[in-house]
């Protein structure tokens, strides 16, 4: 599945036995989240909870790719949630972006599709935030966590679907 891995592998053949000044490095010359999206898809894709799946629309962007959270417990159970996630060049020192595509009535995820999930912050005062130490693994389940033990009514970023949940709960 990682074509990018085979490109990384072939660049790294040629870093030896290419001439110093005859191609351009511009042309060969992988990102470093291109080489750590590598190692970090493959970790993700050996621990995914059974809950979720990862997609890559095109298997050489590692960087855009779409996850699908199936709740098998709690309110949202049943349910399938498709969220894309996009990685940013600077990644690992920012977040990725992640979007909610599928249309939910959830605390912690707006109308639009936008996410309260405090590892996706940059900057947060709780130190709770984005670190260049979290992977895309800790991404993915604390996607996964928003429809279980994330679920958060106190500190909602949708307020009306906290208030109708706290209105309307079933004993």
């Amino acid at each position: 599945m990682l074509t990018l891995a085979s490109k990384l592998k072939r660049d790294d053949g040629l870093k030896g036995s290419r001439a110093s000044a005859s191609t351009s490095d511009s042309t060969r010359r992988v990102s470093v989240r291109d080489k750590l999206l590598v190692k970090e898809v493959a970790e993700l894709e050996a621990n995914l909870p059974c809950t979720c799946k990862v997609h890559f629309p095109d298997p050489n962007k590692l960087h855009c790719f779409q996850l699908t959270v199936s709740p098998d417990e709690g309110y949202y159970q049943g349910g399938k949630f498709q969220f894309e996630t996009e990685v940013p060049d600077a990644y690992n020192m920012v977040p990725p972006k992640v979007k909610c595509l599928t249309k939910i009535w959830h605390p912690n995820i707006t109308e639009t599709g936008e996410i309260c999930l405090s590892l996706l912050r940059e900057h947060s005062i709780d130190g709770t935030g984005w670190a260049p130490t979290r992977t895309l693994k800790d991404v993915v389940w604390g996607l996964n966590s928003l429809f279980t033990d994330l679920l958060n009514f106190d500190d909602p970023l949708n307020i009306e679907a906290a208030e109708h949940h706290l209105r309307d709960k079933v004993s």
